[in-house]
């Protein structure tokens, strides 16, 4: 693999220990898959941020690159932690788990990465262009900004993705080169998504990649799909069908005609697989495991709300009270921006709970509920696996009155 001067610096140790442990992580990446020389990067998302998921090993990975002396040179931001940072209190989490989640954030705050704790860091700030280079380790954003936005990234590990985050490269291979991008397999939709409500998109959109990853053959690379069938879906669509593709599928990237921005140039593949009313109705059903009177925790915001969704649960609690548990997960700088409308106070007022830089997935409530109502075919998937709760899957407007029943 070609260095620069400054990367064989770095590796060398020129530029402090940090820095040359994360070359030395960059170079083995690039080594084994191939790479022949490294690009540089606009900006990193790094994910293995809950305590939960880290655990003292990583911890103290973490806190050693800190002390090594290493700093962010680009733009970097992080993944959801396991707690609200202000209120972590009034959601059940304990006091011990507290201190060590603060000792994750310290660390990566030591090294100059924006601890602004969200899967959807697209939506508060760390946006890239078309065609820039990134090193993103979200599997949901990493998806959307393949797939939506068009710029290019490898799914990264955390460490890896730190490594990008201390150095400002990222080893040339897989979805930064042209060739891995070229879609394999056409995906035919000819169920009648057009015909959703505005607020079902989030479930539908769930559902539809559920269904296409229930059709893939089992991979460690999956097929780059070419999505045929569409012709409008939302943003909220976007973000549920990105993390639905990438959790039950495995996907990176695809190309949806007529919306992505690389789908205009390609041609459609000629392997085409079709997916209908019946694959849709299974994902769906499949994905519901709990009766509606066995639900006690509701969550909504996996991926993370946006501002337009925080709207609409106001408009839909306004003057009501919820009788169950209810978590919406949202990055800060969001709920900032809901503060500042006068829609968190709408919502707090019901009952509900902003659950700020976490969510249900990474938040370590293992344990602590039954069943869980949400929209969210990604919530599904780890609420079982990981936490062994039972689901209950509905669109965004019926989990609010689920809430409220």
């Amino acid at each position: 693999m070609f260095l620069t001067a400054e990367e064989q610096d770095m590796l060398a140790g020129g530029q402090g220990k940090a820095t040359r442990k994360a070359m030395q992580i960059l170079v083995a990446l690039g080594t084994i898959y191939g790479a022949e020389r490294m690009l540089p990067v606009t900006s990193v998302q790094v994910a293995g941020v809950s305590y939960d998921n880290l655990g003292e090993p990583g911890l103290q990975f973490l806190q050693e690159m800190a002390e090594g002396g290493g700093q962010a040179r680009v733009l970097t931001t992080l993944n959801p932690a396991g707690m609200d940072v202000d209120a972590w209190e009034t959601l059940g989490i304990s006091p011990e788990f507290a201190s060590s989640q603060r000792r994750v954030l310290d660390a990566f705050a030591h090294m100059g990465v924006l601890t602004t704790c969200t899967c959807t860091p697209y939506l508060v700030g760390n946006l890239p262009h078309f065609g820039q280079h990134l090193a993103w380790a979200e599997s949901s954003a990493v998806c959307f900004a393949n797939s939506v936005i068009g710029a290019r990234t490898n799914r990264e590990g955390g460490p890896s993705a730190l490594a990008s985050a201390l150095t400002g490269c990222t080893p040339a291979y897989g979805f930064h080169l042209d060739r891995s991008r070229q879609p394999s397999l056409c995906v035919e939709v000819t169920a009648g998504l057009e015909a959703c409500g505005e607020w079902e998109e989030s479930l539908v959109f769930g559902a539809l990649g559920k269904a296409i990853g229930d059709r893939l053959p089992e991979s460690a690379h999956p097929p780059v799909t070419f999505i045929r069938g569409l012709s409008r879906v939302s943003l909220e669509g976007l973000k549920a069908f990105c993390a639905s593709l990438a959790t039950y599928a495995g996907a990176a990237l695809f190309h949806m005609e007529g919306i992505t921005p690389e789908a205009g140039s390609l041609k459609p593949p000629a392997a085409v697989i079709q997916i209908g009313e019946r694959e849709l109705n299974l994902a769906l059903d499949s994905m519901t495991s709990a009766a509606a009177e066995e639900v006690d925790f509701i969550s909504l915001g996996c991926p993370h709300l946006t501002i337009r969704e925080i709207a609409r649960l106001a408009e839909l609690l306004a003057g009501k009270r919820v009788k169950k548990e209810f978590w919406l997960t949202t990055a800060r700088p969001t709920k900032f921006l809901a503060d500042r409308m006068g829609l968190s106070r709408i919502i707090e007022d019901s009952g509900a709970r902003f659950a700020v830089d976490t969510c249900c997935v990474v938040a370590p409530i293992q344990g602590r509920f039954h069943a869980l109502a949400t929209d969210s075919a990604k919530a599904c998937y780890y609420a079982g696996a990981k936490n062994g709760f039972k689901t209950l899957v509905k669109s965004f407007d019926d989990v609010v009155r689920e809430a409220l029943q």
